[in-house]
């Protein structure tokens, strides 16, 4: 799959905030009008000794089955600065999107859309950079608040910032069983994200997509021989 490179990944931390500033004024919080049939799981583990990134991704239909799986490692040149994580991610993930060959209609990040300080995770960043629909969908909170979340399954509470906007949703996709936090990335709004989280979850935490992709990278992790394919 194809990408515009927006800018470049080698920046101080001060020249990467503004990048994520100017970057968040483009982000589209509707979805296009179209259905959504294949949705494609992204997570990014990091080796032992932590100088290097794998992203996997793996692409699910709606009947769970999965249609094409890839992966790719890539230097990690960026230091761990809450906030801006997707500086150490991203190029792994872009890097492993190039290999892909199934076009997903939505692209599902473990880790945050719009629930971010500055409005723009790796779920909004990266969209902007691929052009698809994507959605963030944590297994912690980055940013904003809210009320407990009743702990049977489907319960959800609003995430909101700082000024009570409404930024994600808390959603409890199993009982008694910690709730993830779901925000829209780009080219999507948050009823459609939670929706689709809805969609692709099983009997897991994670919905499919992420679990899937999840269980490839930690794989990939354990058994670094995939380096040097």
């Amino acid at each position: 799959m194809r990408y515009k490179a927006l800018h470049q990944w080698d920046v101080d931390p001060g020249e990467a905030v503004r990048i994520q500033e100017n970057l968040r004024k483009n982000l589209v919080l509707r979805v296009p009008s179209k259905t959504f049939k294949l949705a494609a799981g992204v997570d990014i583990a990091f080796s032992k000794s932590g100088d290097m990134a794998v992203a996997a991704i793996v692409v699910v239909d709606e009947n769970m089955s999965v249609i094409e799986s890839v992966y790719a490692w890539e230097k990690v040149g960026y230091p761990y600065i809450p906030g801006l994580l997707v500086f150490r991610e991203g190029p792994a993930f872009l890097k492993a999107w190039e290999k892909l060959q199934t076009e997903p209609d939505v692209v599902f990040f473990d880790g945050q859309g719009i629930a971010h300080p500055r409005g723009i995770g790796i779920a909004s960043h990266m969209g902007l950079f691929i052009e698809k629909p994507t959605l963030g969908v944590a297994k912690s909170r980055l940013y904003g608040h809210h009320k407990p979340v009743k702990r049977e399954k489907g319960s959800e509470e609003p995430l909101v910032d700082d000024s009570g906007n409404v930024i994600g949703t808390v959603l409890r996709t199993r009982e008694n069983v910690k709730p993830v936090y779901v925000s829209p990335g780009h080219l999507m709004n948050l009823e459609t994200a939670v929706a689709l989280v809805k969609k692709w979850i099983t009997k897991y935490r994670l919905p499919e997509p992420t679990r899937l992709a999840h269980k490839f990278a930690e794989s990939l992790k354990k058994d670094e021989r995939s380096l040097f394919e």
